[in-house]
């Protein structure tokens, strides 16, 4: 492991304080000191630093009876915007923050699930940017960076594609691909790092700081927090539970292998096994994946006998997978995200919580919560925000790795 320079643990300091102030809000010096641990002296020098990047203003001015006037800092949203775009194999979701993460705008585009061409993504990529721009009357000079989530295997340092099973991708430079379409630095990255990121800054990472945050959708997969660190793996490829086995020769996975988790429990899993319940159901018919989970979660509120099925025999699929997932990381917390998790959450996750003491190890279990995610809108879209705004700082010599709690200030 690379140890640690006083450099780079400034750098992180001077994350971390930003950190705090979206934990916090308006906030003094000696507040953010002790929020982050960090000696008053570090938190003094970084705040000077960002307040001479306009990245801080002074919101208010406290006089004290008998001491010094106290100022109260904050984020300056008006500093400039930031892009968080999610690319799935279905669709492209765009949405325009301010320095705050606060949402301004958005913009959303289909995609055909069976067409790959790289020009054709980028193609949809751009025209999302582009609505969630105009929807935010945004001013294209203002926008600071352009954060992607691409599926699959990425490699965010080279900017590169590594692997994209849906779409047969191999070493596509993505990040390349945009940057000639897009007047504006742009940060690529896989969305299981992006959520982890999002629930840490913005959901159940404010409480705990070891968690799996899993991802439904058309794939499956599962970011990871231990100890209030980001992980990534060697490859930036950490989290693939969803090419766990599950069953041992199961069904066949796009991934190559046979049983993997993600062939039962992504969209086209829900319907193989709904097509083994009942093969004439009308739901079948959905040619789009999302329209079909959307059909599955109007027939369950209806009370459809098959779609019953189906929800109880997903809810113990995934109730296994996440008993694997706990036993090995031994994390309190698991939190569902994606637009299936959005759509299926009030039928699987009390299903999921019943079922998990028959697949968790009971040192594992005692405290252990699965829960729905609470981060506001799109949360792959926010944690890209996020790791582009780290970007962003990074250019102005003030950035730091994202996704890390305070360490110690360095010995003298």
């Amino acid at each position: 492991m690379a140890r640690h320079t006083a450099r780079d643990l400034r750098s992180e300091n001077r994350f971390e304080v930003l950190h705090a102030l979206f934990e916090l809000g308006p906030s003094t010096r000696q507040e953010l000191a002790r929020h982050t641990g960090l000696s008053p002296a570090t938190v003094a020098t970084i705040v000077t630093e960002f307040l001479s990047e306009g990245v801080l203003r002074v919101a208010t001015v406290e006089n004290n009876t008998g001491g010094r006037p106290q100022e109260r800092l904050t984020i300056d949203p008006e500093r400039g915007r930031i892009v968080g775009v999610d690319v799935a194999e279905t669709y492209v979701d765009a949405t325009v923050y301010d320095l705050e993460l606060g949402v301004l705008g958005h913009g959303e585009v289909a995609l055909d699930e069976h067409e790959n061409d790289p020009a054709y993504v980028v193609d949809g990529i751009v025209r999302a940017i582009e609505a969630a721009v105009a929807d935010g009357g945004v001013e294209q000079k203002r926008i600071l960076g352009v954060g992607v989530s691409m599926p699959g295997h990425v490699h965010p340092d080279a900017g590169v594609s590594v692997f994209a099973p849906n779409w047969d991708w191999h070493d596509v430079r993505i990040e390349e691909l945009l940057e000639k379409v897009l007047p504006v630095p742009v940060y690529v990255d896989n969305p299981l790092k992006a959520v982890v990121l999002s629930e840490m800054w913005f959901g159940v990472g404010r409480v705990v700081d070891s968690m799996a945050v899993v991802n439904l959708g058309t794939g499956v997969g599962a970011g990871i927090a231990i100890d209030g660190s980001l992980m990534r793996g060697a490859t930036n490829n950490a989290g693939e539970w969803g090419h766990t086995l599950l069953r041992l020769d199961g069904r066949p996975c796009r991934c190559g292998r046979r049983g993997c988790v993600e062939a039962y429990l992504g969209a086209p899993g829900l319907h193989t096994t709904l097509a083994e319940i009942d093969p004439d159901h009308p739901t079948l018919g959905q040619s789009r994946q999302r329209d079909f989970v959307e059909a599955v979660a109007d027939g369950l509120a209806a009370g459809d006998p098959a779609l019953k099925e189906l929800a109880l025999r997903t809810s113990r699929y995934l109730a296994a997978a996440l008993g694997d997932l706990v036993n090995l990381l031994n994390i309190p917390s698991v939190t569902l995200t994606g637009w299936t998790s959005t759509a299926l959450a009030r039928w699987l996750v009390p299903a999921v919580r019943a079922e998990l003491p028959d697949h968790v190890m009971p040192g594992s279990l005692p405290g252990l919560t699965v829960e729905p995610s609470q981060v506001p809108g799109n949360a792959v879209a926010l944690g890209m925000a996020a790791f582009t705004l780290q970007r962003f700082l990074t250019r102005l010599g003030l950035g730091s790795p994202a996704g890390t709690r305070p360490r110690p200030d360095p010995e003298p």
